[in-house]
């Protein structure tokens, strides 16, 4: 069930902060991307939000993410070889690379303010613009950055070199300004417009142009002492502009793709997709890249073209970019999530792929509940319920004797279930079966305040949830007879009820908006309020057993506990879209979705390894160190030495051989490394870790003690 009304809109030490939950819808991944940079038709590096980095090595076929080792939002992105680059973005932020990006350090840009926009001439001699006028300055490659007087307050968005000395920046307000000394000193232009400039572009120290709100275009070919409005044909706004010589150009937006060959004397709408396109480079006349995010920049867009755009192609791939509203398995193998617009997709590999399926309706669909491999109901909007005997594989509408939106659905069997709805705050219903819902009898549920979720442990015993519009009043019901009476509990607080879960008929758990956790052990005869440290809106939960429980929420909110709801730990979504459903299947693997698509998995209750250490001190040999502490709780390190550039993996397994968690799969330099391991979400035991490369295997041994 998903309440579908409730949503808002240094080389020395590299650190690594890696979730274990990994996209799996959209791929290679679902954040939104806000800047772009080939260095070849086939090298590039694409950033946005979460701290997202993504590398291509040929040209954009297939995509790797990289670590940046910070949560906050990249919006900027340039590099000058293979090896030398640097990222730029909220508060602050930035990030340099002398590998390619194998790694990334975090440098002091000395100021707190978003930065937007950075261009490098060469590996030293950079340039960085951001909010409140901000210009900061660097000669030796970032290792410091120097602020220069740009004579305003207006946020710059975007900067462009043509060499060392002569470059162009633009921003709030029509803003455009001018250097000739590498800014010593900044001169300010006449644009003629006072639209927001998001980008600009020049290809030598004459032609440039810059786009910005409302499909501004403006060209100057004499270094902008004259800025002249062009054509754009549109009313969008146009984010970024990419040209390779004075004639051939692209510049991006909302929805728009425009291409020039006589230097904007004419532009042409080209063909893309429904979203927003952020960035957009090209290395040649030809070959070009655009990025960007879905609905609400919700979702991820790459965009490729290798014919001056005359047709582009999709390289991030979404089976769908509707909001999944909830998720429900079968078994480990056999789950589906359903969502807005009818949305039904389909797994029978765990979560690994996901294929869509057709649910006949267009009515946005907001829970979903399964038994058993075959058997499983979906309910939605206007009284909506589907029903598949085969696993999803087909789906038949039942009717539901109503037209009120139904949130929440429960089976406890292939035959017994029930179904909650209403009219936001002004009608609630209760629909049950015994017959696999051929007929749906309604309850009566003594109560006008909608319902949002339900949970029955058995045939008998259920709890449902819900309340007023936005908070304003909450409603817990509970029935020992399969729902022939419900009686009303005292939940304590006036927060909407979002969803509930039992893991017996006494153990459960209810989350609410703004951070709140109700926890009872009593069957609901009292209901106990727990801190979590957030005011996220609490979404959905999952328990697999008395002690291992999930919640997920707003932007991108995950919350752990391995003690019954004692404490719950936040753990790294990476991304911050809202998820809408989660469900484990065990204490380790686990799926939740959400906004745009989203599709996450676990494989080890969401535990992460929280740092990596490289030194500079050259190994001679591969080694693999005994873990110390060791028995550990909760966290332990593991030191490994690589004598030359290699693949490495090292995995955690349990005692019968089963894979816990890769800790490492990748490519390292020669180094000596060292791993914290964080155990979360593992009980007391005998581990072992294994590190693999082509030359060398070996395995050892650690003690959990909880």
């Amino acid at each position: 069930m998903k309440n579908t009304f409730m949503f808002f809109i240094m080389y020395l030490f590299s650190f690594t902060t890696n979730a274990q939950w990994v996209w799996q819808n959209p791929l290679p991944q679902g954040n939104p991307l806000y800047g772009v940079k080939f260095i070849s038709s086939t090298v590039g590096w694409a950033v946005g939000d979460f701290g997202t980095i993504l590398r291509t090595t040929n040209g954009g076929t297939t995509w790797t993410l990289q670590s940046s080792g910070t949560t906050n939002v990249l919006l900027g992105v340039s590099f000058t070889d293979a090896n030398n680059g640097t990222i730029v973005g909220d508060f602050g932020t930035t990030l340099r690379t002398t590998n390619g990006g194998t790694t990334w350090t975090s440098q002091s840009s000395g100021t707190t303010n978003a930065l937007y926009g950075v261009t490098f001439t060469d590996a030293n001699t950079g340039t960085a613009v951001g909010y409140n006028g901000i210009i900061l300055r660097t000669t030796n490659g970032g290792t410091t950055w120097t602020s220069q007087s740009s004579g305003t307050t207006n946020i710059l968005l975007g900067v462009s070199f043509t060499d060392a000395n002569t470059g162009t920046a633009v921003g709030d307000g029509g803003t455009i300004l001018r250097t000739t000394n590498g800014g010593i000193t900044w001169t300010s232009q006449s644009s003629g417009t006072t639209s927001r400039l998001f980008g600009v572009c020049f290809t030598d120290a004459n032609n440039g142009t810059a786009v910005g709100h409302g499909g501004t275009i403006l060209r100057t070919t004499n270094g902008g002492i004259n800025w002249i409005s062009q054509l754009s044909g549109t009313t969008y706004e146009l984010y970024g502009v990419s040209f390779t010589d004075a004639n051939n150009g692209t510049a991006v937006g909302f929805v728009t793709i425009l291409r020039t060959t006589n230097g904007g004397a004419l532009w042409t709408s080209q063909p893309g997709p429904a979203n927003w396109l952020m960035s957009v480079f090209f290395t040649d006349a030809n070959n070009g890249t655009a990025v960007g995010g879905g609905d609400f920049g919700s979702t991820s867009i790459i965009l490729r073209t290798t014919n001056g755009g005359t047709t582009w192609t999709e390289q991030s791939m979404a089976i769908t970019s509707r909001w999944l509203l909830d998720v429900s398995f079968a078994d480990a193998n056999i789950g589906i999530a359903v969502g807005n617009d009818g949305a039904i997709v389909r797994t029978t590999d765990g979560g690994i792929t996901w294929t869509s399926q057709s649910s006949g309706t267009t009515n946005g669909l907001a829970g979903v509940s399964f038994t058993d491999a075959n058997n499983g109901t979906a309910v939605g909007g206007i009284g909506t319920i589907l029903r598949t005997t085969n696993g999803g594989i087909t789906w038949i509408s039942q009717s539901s004797g109503t037209t009120n939106a139904l949130f929440g659905v429960c089976f406890t069997d292939a035959s017994n279930g029930t179904v909650v709805g209403g009219n936001y705050g002004s009608t609630s219903i209760i629909l049950r079966t015994t017959n696999g819902g051929t007929t749906w009898t309604e309850q009566s549920s003594g109560t006008t305040s909608y319902l949002l979720a339900v949970f029955f442990t058995d045939a008998n015993n259920g709890t449902a949830v819900g309340g007023g519009h936005f908070g304003s009043t909450s409603i817990i019901l509970r029935t020992t007879n399969g729902g022939t009476m419900w009686t009303e509990q005292s939940s304590g607080t006036t927060r909407a009820l979002l969803n509930v879960y039992f893991t017996d008929a006494n153990n459960g758990t209810i989350v609410t908006d703004f951070g709140t956790i109700l926890r009872t052990t009593n069957g609901g005869t009292t209901w106990t309020e727990q801190s979590i440290g957030t005011t996220a809106f609490l979404y959905d939960i999952s328990f697999t057993d008395t002690n291992n429980g999930t919640i997920v929420g707003y932007q991108g909110t995950i919350l752990r506990t391995t003690n019954g709801g004692t404490t719950w730990t936040l753990q790294s979504s990476g991304t911050r879209n809202s998820l809408h459903g989660v469900f484990f299947t065990d204490a380790n693997n686990g799926i939740a979705v959400g906004q745009g698509g989203t599709i996450l998995r676990t494989t080890n209750g969401g535990v992460t390894f929280i740092k990596e250490e490289n030194e500079i001190t050259i190994p001679k040999e591969f080694i693999l160190s005994q873990n110390y502490p060791n028995p550990f709780n909760p966290s332990s390190k593991i030191n490994y030495s690589v004598p030359k550039q290699s693949n490495v993996k090292i995995i955690i397994f349990d005692l019968l051989g089963r894979e816990i968690t890769t800790l490492v799969n990748e490519e390292k330099p020669k180094g000596n490394y060292t791993l914290q391991f964080k155990a979360d979400g593992l009980s007391s035991g005998i581990y072992f870790y294994q590190m693999k490369t082509d030359e060398f295997i070996q395995t050892k041994k650690m003690i959990l003690l909880r």
